[in-house]
């Protein structure tokens, strides 16, 4: 009788002992909280700016941290804006080569797309006419694959030596392609930094890592109101 009664005690404890680690009812509320986050996989919800330009884009005789897309996401990491950066700069490029490499680009959600082209084509003496259908070309591409982007141009001037009919012309194009396709327009890209020899590196044309300061504030008085 004893050793009968023995057993059963030992089921009994066996079986609560089994309905204790089985039932969530007697777990925390914190330790419910965390199953449920590591089930939970992140979202990136972040949006996408995407700087498409040039060498001036690319922070060309920089490092990519001192170029001045790098300094637009610090300033708007320091307001905890949900964007992220993409540098999509390429030295030498033209508005004929941008046009042909925006497609593979554009392979990832754009949501703000910052167009920064035509200073090669306006120093190799490029027709005006040639370089605003690219522009406008490649303008065309991104609203047809997201028509919701929003859209900003970064203007540019091109050296005395063209010539001061080819300069005025070439200057024109930017205002008559952000009209046109209701771009935030930025006048000139390089305002206060071009021509100024302390603020460019040796060649003339780049600017410094002090430069790109510049820029990125430029840039930034027309980019922040619509992110």
């Amino acid at each position: 009788m004893t050793r009968t009664l023995l057993i059963y005690l030992l089921s009994l404890l066996i079986v609560s002992g089994i309905g204790a680690c089985g039932s969530s009812a007697d777990k925390s509320p914190d330790d419910n909280q965390q199953a449920t986050e590591k089930v939970a996989e992140p979202v990136d919800s972040l949006k996408t700016i995407l700087f498409f330009g040039n060498s001036l884009t690319a922070g060309y005789g920089l490092d990519p941290v001192e170029a001045f897309p790098a300094l637009i996401q610090l300033k708007i990491d320091s307001l905890k804006l949900p964007y992220k950066v993409i540098n999509g700069g390429l030295s030498g490029e033209t508005t004929s080569g941008g046009k042909t490499r925006i497609d593979w680009l554009l392979r990832q959600k754009i949501d703000v797309f910052i167009l920064e082209l035509g200073a090669n084509d306006g120093l190799r003496g490029i027709p005006v006419k040639e370089t605003k259908q690219n522009l406008q070309a490649i303008i065309d591409q991104v609203k047809s694959k997201y028509p919701e982007v929003k859209l900003v141009l970064a203007g540019m001037h091109v050296p005395p030596n063209m010539g001061a009919a080819y300069a005025k012309e070439f200057h024109a194009i930017y205002s008559d392609i952000a009209k046109k396709n209701e771009m935030t327009l930025i006048p000139f890209l390089l305002e206060g930094v071009g021509g100024n020899p302390e603020l460019n590196q040796g060649d003339g044309i780049h600017p410094t890592a002090e430069g790109h300061k510049i820029v990125a504030d430029e840039v930034w008085k027309y980019l922040q109101p619509i992110l």
